[in-house]
């Protein structure tokens, strides 16, 4: 049985509240878990300390039989000192594509021929 530690949402529409639960992998998102370990409010500022509440001890311990934390978990656990992660960054995402820097030599090669054509009419 591969073990999760994940997120069940609760609360209201538009207003969202998560358990932190350990659950079988193949089980849906609300659906059964074995035991909740925290809670996430995003609705709460990100300097309220009950924002993120975790059941340290018992993290560890599932943490020690193989539950493997998802990705936003991951980094609730990385605050908190249990876990550490990877910091992901891809500076390759911001760069335009090829068709982006087509469009732009385009434009520049437009603006210089009305340029030139602009300094031919003035000397005329």
């Amino acid at each position: 049985m591969s073990l999760k530690i994940r997120l069940a949402r609760g609360g209201s529409k538009k207003r969202p509240y998560y358990q932190i639960v350990i659950a079988d992998a193949r089980s849906p998102r609300d659906g059964r878990f074995l035991e909740k370990v925290g809670s996430w409010n995003p609705m709460l500022g990100k300097d309220n300390e009950k924002r993120v509440e975790l059941n340290v001890d018992r993290v560890k311990e599932w943490l020690a039989k193989g539950a493997q934390p998802t990705d936003r978990v991951l980094r609730f656990l990385a605050e908190a000192g249990i876990a550490t992660r990877d910091a992901r960054n891809n500076p390759e995402k911001a760069k335009p594509g090829k068709k982006a820097l087509e469009r732009v030599k385009e434009k520049e090669a437009k603006a210089a021929e009305l340029a030139a054509a602009a300094a031919e009419a003035a000397a005329e």
